[in-house]
C-alpha cells in the first residue's frame, strides 16, 4: 500500500545528548589529572611566549604530553583534547596565560574529562571509555546512536553527566501526518514567547524563586542554594522543550523574530533577558524543525509591535518607544481592531515569514 508521506534523507545533523552517570568515583580522579594537564600546558605555553615569543599550537604541545596518559590514568586522546581546548580558549580570550584549574577548595573547577571522537562506546548497556564502564540513566536509547566526540562533566552539586554528540538524519517530509499550518513567535521579557495563535509562556523562572534563593544565600546554605539554581534551570528547560516540541508537531513552518539578547544583557533589563533564555528557545526550535523536516526562519522584528496586523498600517495609537512599553492592549485608529501587543507582533512576524517564503519561490521559478 502506497503512503503519501515519503521520507528522504538529505543530510546528517548532529545533536548533543546528556545523561546522568550513576557511579562517578573514577571520574573525580580523572578530573584531577585533567586539571594537572591543563595547568602544565598553561605554564608551558606562557613560558614559550615569554622566552621565545612563540605561541604553541595544539600540535606543538603534543610532544610534551606524549607518554603521560598512562601515569595520569587518562586516555591518550584525552590529553590531545585538553591541548586543543586550551589553544582554542587562549585564542578566544587573547591571553598569554589562562586561569588555573583548581582541584580543591571553595573555588574549585567543576570536573571535566573530554573524550575524542569514537573513544567512548555503548557496551553491555553502559558507556565504555578508557577501560571503565559507567552506568547511566538512559532516557534516549544510546544504543541506537554512533558516538562522536563527548565529555564527562560535573555540575555544581557534584553530579556527573555524559554529554555526547550523535548523528541524526534530517528528513524531507514528516514521518507522521502533521498539521500544515504556520506560526510566528514574538520574544519578550515578562512573556518569554508569544505565538501568533495566542499561546504564551512566561519567562519568569528565576523571579519566581528569587525570594527563596535570597533566603538560602543569606543563611549560607550552599547545598540549598545550588538546589534552587538547579530547579530554576530544570523548570526553564522543561517549559521550553514542551513549548518548542508542540510547535514543531503542529506546524509546517515556524518564524521567530531576530531580537538579540547580547545587547539587552548590558542594560538594566539583563536579569529578565537572561531569565527569558531566548537563545535556548531558538536553538531548540531550529534543531527540532530540521529534524522534523519543516521550515524554520528568523525574520526582522522592526516595527512588528507598532504595525496593525489587520490593515497593515502604522497608526498613531500603536505603542511606540519606551513610553509605550507598558501598553499591553491597544486599538488601531485606522481600522478599529483591538490588539494584544505580543500577539499582534507575532502575527506580523508570521506575515513577514510568508513574504520571505514567497520571495524565495518567485526567485526559484524565475
Amino acid at each position: 500500500m502506497d503512503t503519501p508521506y515519503k521520507i528522504t534523507v538529505v543530510k546528517v545533523l548532529t545533536k548533543t545528548l546528556k545523561v546522568r552517570i550513576k557511579d562517578a568515583k573514577v571520574l573525580c580522579e580523572w578530573a584531577r589529572a585533567v586539571n594537572f594537564t591543563w595547568n602544565y600546558i598553561n605554564e608551558l605555553s606562557s613560558r614559550s611566549i615569554r622566552e621565545r615569543g612563540k605561541f604553541l599550537s595544539a600540535f606543538d604541545i603534543h610532544p610534551y604530553t606524549t607518554g603521560a596518559a598512562k601515569d595520569l590514568g587518562l586516555h591518550s586522546h584525552t590529553l590531545q583534547c585538553v591541548a586543543k581546548e586550551y589553544v582554542t580558549r587562549r585564542k578566544q580570550f587573547k591571553r598569554a596565560r589562562l586561569n588555573w584549574r583548581k582541584s580543591g577548595g571553595a573555588k574549585r573547577s567543576l570536573g571535566w574529562v573530554p573524550v575524542n571522537t569514537g573513544m567512548a562506546t555503548w557496551k553491555n548497556g553502559q558507556v565504555y571509555h578508557n577501560g571503565q564502564y559507567f552506568g547511566v540513566w538512559d532516557s534516549f536509547g544510546l544504543g541506537d546512536y554512533t558516538f562522536r566526540s563527548a565529555s564527562f562533566n560535573q555540575d555544581s552539586r557534584g553530579r556527573w553527566y555524559f554529554n555526547v554528540i550523535v548523528e541524526i538524519p534530517e528528513l524531507v517530509g514528516p514521518t507522521l501526518p502533521t498539521a500544515g499550518g504556520s506560526v510566528g513567535i514574538d520574544l519578550g521579557l515578562k512573556t518569554c514567547a508569544t505565538a501568533s495563535d495566542g499561546q504564551k509562556i512566561e519567562g519568569r523562572f528565576y523571579r519566581a524563586l528569587e525570594t527563596k534563593l535570597g533566603i538560602a544565600q543569606r543563611a549560607c546554605k550552599k547545598s540549598r542554594t545550588k538546589a534552587i539554581h538547579a530547579k530554576i534551570g530544570n523548570q526553564r528547560k522543561d517549559m521550553l522543550h514542551k513549548f518548542s516540541t508542540a510547535l514543531v508537531k503542529n506546524n509546517a513552518a515556524i518564524f521567530v523574530d531576530d531580537v538579540a539578547s547580547s545587547t539587552l544583557v548590558k542594560t538594566k533589563m539583563a536579569k529578565s533577558t537572561l531569565d527569558a533564555s531566548w537563545s535556548t528557545l531558538k536553538t531548540m526550535l531550529e534543531y527540532k524543525s530540521h529534524q522534523a523536516g519543516i521550515v524554520f526562519e528568523v525574520v526582522n522584528e522592526a516595527f512588528t509591535t507598532q504595525t496593525c496586523s489587520c490593515c497593515g498600517s502604522n497608526p498613531a495609537s500603536s505603542p511606540k518607544g519606551r513610553s509605550g512599553l507598558g501598553i499591553r492592549e491597544w486599538t488601531c485608529s485606522v481600522c478599529g481592531s483591538v490588539h494584544d501587543r505580543d500577539v499582534n507582533a507575532a502575527r506580523n512576524i508570521l506575515a513577514l515569514g510568508h513574504g520571505r517564503l514567497a520571495g524565495g519561490i518567485l526567485a526559484l521559478t524565475a
